[in-house]
């Protein structure tokens, strides 16, 4: 029973955190979520009108619009957790001068901002986008979620790697962009694996972040079958970095508290 409380103590609070953190970061007004929603619509615009002028069709029969959304906002998803988590501590230290609340409690809050926000982002574009063409189908709404949350679940450990090595040395801040954004090429934002040379897909499938792109896009698309992802890659990379994420934070934690 007492675990039990316990939980739903920390539930409480993390829903607490998750309002706190939702006011901070898109204001105190409505039209503030437009911020998160402009963001990937312009890049989907974007490389839409290069794919336009080049002439050149989306992979197996696929819809551009769809088919840059499924990459791009998976991308981001996965890259914008991972930033907001690692920066979860540093930015919220007052936070845990409350008894109740823990860095863990931090980097949860933002985790589910995060992945509730471009889930939501990814659900208007694809949804714009089927009314204007009045068709919209969705192959396997289960393996979307799970690339979906794959993706979300890759950034948060990740950001915890990076929150908890910030607390040890500030230079951590300065290689993480550049460490995470070359994934923007390689993350099948662009391209598919199934379309790719043989020697080359072998490289690019070392990336975990290509396979949740390939599991949303088998999900949500009737025409495509990602045959190389592999959710149980993920998980290995996902279980890894939660292991060297947790014993980091355990070893920082007296620092924290002390800061």
């Amino acid at each position: 029973m007492r675990v039990v409380n316990g939980a739903m103590s920390q539930l409480t609070v993390v829903h607490a955190l998750v309002l706190r953190e939702t006011r901070t970061r898109f204001g105190a007004h409505r039209l503030g979520y437009l911020w998160a929603l402009l963001e990937p619509v312009l890049m989907i615009l974007t490389f839409y009108a290069l794919f336009a002028l080049a002439g050149r069709p989306s992979s197996s029969g696929m819809g551009l619009i769809p088919f840059l959304a499924t990459g791009i906002v998976t991308y981001q998803l996965f890259q914008q957790t991972a930033d907001r988590v690692a920066s979860s501590v540093s930015a919220n230290k007052a936070l845990l001068f409350y008894p109740h609340v823990h860095p863990l409690d931090l980097v949860f809050a933002r985790s589910a901002l995060e992945v509730a926000t471009f889930v939501t982002v990814f659900l208007v574009i694809v949804g714009a986008h089927g009314l204007v063409v009045q068709e919209l189908t969705v192959d396997s709404a289960l393996t979307t979620v799970v690339g979906a949350l794959l993706a979300g679940a890759l950034g948060a450990t990740l950001g915890l790697v990076f929150c908890s090595l910030g607390v040890i040395s500030n230079s951590v801040d300065r290689v993480r962009g550049p460490l995470i954004r070359p994934l923007f090429w390689i993350s099948g934002l662009f391209y598919s694996a199934n379309d790719l040379p043989t020697q080359i897909r072998e490289i690019m499938l070392w990336n975990p972040v290509l396979h949740c792109t390939e599991l949303v896009r088998d999900g949500w698309f009737t025409s495509y079958t990602a045959r190389y992802a592999s959710p149980t890659y993920v998980m290995g990379w996902i279980v890894a970095l939660a292991l060297l994420g947790l014993v980091l934070e355990r070893s920082v934690r007296e620092k924290v508290q002390l800061t």
